[in-house]
């Protein structure tokens, strides 16, 4: 059984950080890929950021410049650092793994989840 399990989720007021980690149990991190999705209440899940293969990365039109996927395989762990936030940045934020698709910003194309971490950015 795969679990991601996320945490560093918090209020902050805009223009703070945050880092979000998410740490991988009988996975392997570095088999596939790894994404960060979030979603506010009434709103679909949308991607943020997808990493794989030696530190690629893509992200959303939305988050570029202010965040930052990593990942450390030795630690089987998934971070975003956000940097810059925003209220519309509000959402529950989730880690997602999978091997369909490629650098997939799809919820579609991931087969394992977290339970989410609650990020608030207050104006």
């Amino acid at each position: 059984q795969v679990q991601l399990v996320e945490s560093g989720g918090g209020s902050v007021q805009a223009g703070g950080s945050l880092r979000l980690s998410c740490t991988a149990s009988t996975y392997t991190l570095s088999s596939t890929f790894m994404a960060w999705f979030r979603q506010a209440p009434g709103k679909e899940r949308e991607g943020v950021a997808v990493t794989a293969h030696a530190g690629r990365s893509i992200y959303a039109d939305s988050v570029k410049g202010r965040f930052t996927i990593s990942q450390d395989n030795g630690k089987n762990t998934l971070y975003l650092q956000m940097n810059s936030l925003k209220p519309e940045d509000t959402a529950m934020y989730y880690c997602a793994a999978g091997s369909r698709g490629w650098f997939s910003l799809y919820p579609s194309a991931y087969d394992y989840w977290g339970q989410g971490t609650q990020v608030t950015v207050s104006s």
